[in-house]
């Protein structure tokens, strides 16, 4: 089996790992950090604004069930792309919209599906998703991984994370994985 890599930043890491990993063709979902200069990032380093990292997860995904164009098509779909450094309450640049690419394939994607959805106007604002060669990922901590899994009661995840992964389930309901149906 081969499997491909997707890093993504499009606000809390806790929404897309909740989303993505609902999704039939996805191996694995790690929260973390990339695109900022300090190496070993911490979450009270990124969150005060002092590393220029942006919350991400790194998907790693099965190419002959899911492809990259469709991951990305979910990570529109459960994301705002018009609101620069900030998704919703979620506000800095750890919290930007993001495609770090992994290959001139993937980089090539991502812009022909930016393009295609910016053409369809299917916001009301310009889309600012940054596409960029993917840096070196640091995963987050361990108490940030499966964390909507781990603390569905929390408020933070009953207010944002689960919306965001029931619209995933939505949108998405014929490319699920079992028991997430």
């Amino acid at each position: 089996m081969t499997t491909e890599i997707a890093t993504l930043g499009g606000g809390c890491f806790w929404c897309l790992e909740a989303a993505f990993v609902q999704l039939a063709g996805v191996e694995s979902v790690v929260s973390g950090y990339a695109g900022g200069g300090m190496p070993n990032p911490d979450y009270r380093s990124v969150c005060g604004g002092d590393t220029d990292h942006a919350e991400v997860v790194e998907v790693r995904f099965n190419p002959e069930v899911i492809d990259y164009g469709s991951l990305l098509k979910a990570f529109f779909a459960i994301h705002d792309p018009t609101t620069p450094n900030r998704q919703g309450n979620d506000v800095g640049s750890q919290y930007r919209s993001v495609i770090f690419t992994h290959d001139e394939q993937q980089e090539k994607v991502a812009r022909e599906l930016i393009a295609e959805l910016a053409a369809a106007k299917i916001w009301p604002a310009p889309i600012v998703t940054a596409v960029s060669p993917a840096p070196t990922f640091w995963p987050a901590e361990d108490y940030h991984q499966n964390y909507y899994a781990n603390n569905p009661q929390q408020g933070y995840c009953q207010a944002v994370v689960a919306p965001k992964a029931a619209k995933l389930r939505k949108v998405f309901a014929g490319r699920l994985k079992t028991g997430f149906q």
